[in-house]
């Protein structure tokens, strides 16, 4: 069986809540666990530097992708990983997506949230099956929940578009569903 990849999209900020950095703590931690290789932004900052230190402290193989006008903002994540230099942020989305076998999505801003739109559009026109996963860490993507069943009940998706990605609370959760997923 080949190595399976997780690319996890997430905040270049911690952010206030110390319990999202825990979780990436945990992300990066439960990737190692399990042999999966993270994909990453590359970056050794926010939430995206919590996952990718605890995935590497703990021996997980890591690809980082980063574009070129970021390399001055985000520090690369020195790790001996795998490291791709792209031209723009379209061309970093698309290099993470494919090489990778499942996305998860935690806390993050704008930047997460278009990483999350732009997979999950991709699932609703059929561009492909890879399971996507949000971490709702202490019910962080509730607005974001609220707002795709206002989408809905507003006539501008089909319900089947919660088909596409699944919520789970916790790492934990966040680890059984990807190894179901994984399997």
């Amino acid at each position: 069986m080949s190595l399976r990849s997780v690319c996890v999209f997430c905040g270049s900020r911690p952010g206030r809540n110390p319990a999202h950095g825990m979780a990436a703590r945990d992300t990066g931690a439960m990737l190692a666990r399990n042999g999966w290789r993270l994909v990453f932004g590359a970056g050794d900052v926010g939430l995206m530097g919590e996952v990718a230190k605890a995935a590497q402290a703990a021996g997980a193989p890591t690809l980082g992708v980063i574009p070129v006008h970021l390399l001055g903002r985000e520090r690369r994540a020195r790790d001996g990983g795998q490291m791709v230099v792209t031209e723009d942020m379209h061309e970093r989305k698309k290099v993470m997506f494919m090489n990778s076998d499942a996305v998860v999505v935690l806390p993050g801003g704008a930047g997460s949230l278009d990483e999350f739109f732009e997979v999950l559009t991709w699932a609703q026109i059929g561009l492909h099956g890879k399971p996507i996963l949000l971490l709702d860490m202490e019910g962080y993507w509730q607005p974001l929940l609220a707002l795709i069943d206002h989408v809905i009940a507003e006539g501008f998706a089909d319900a089947s578009l919660k088909r596409h990605f699944q919520p789970v609370p916790d790492v934990p959760a966040l680890e059984a569903a990807l190894a179901r997923a994984l399997a």
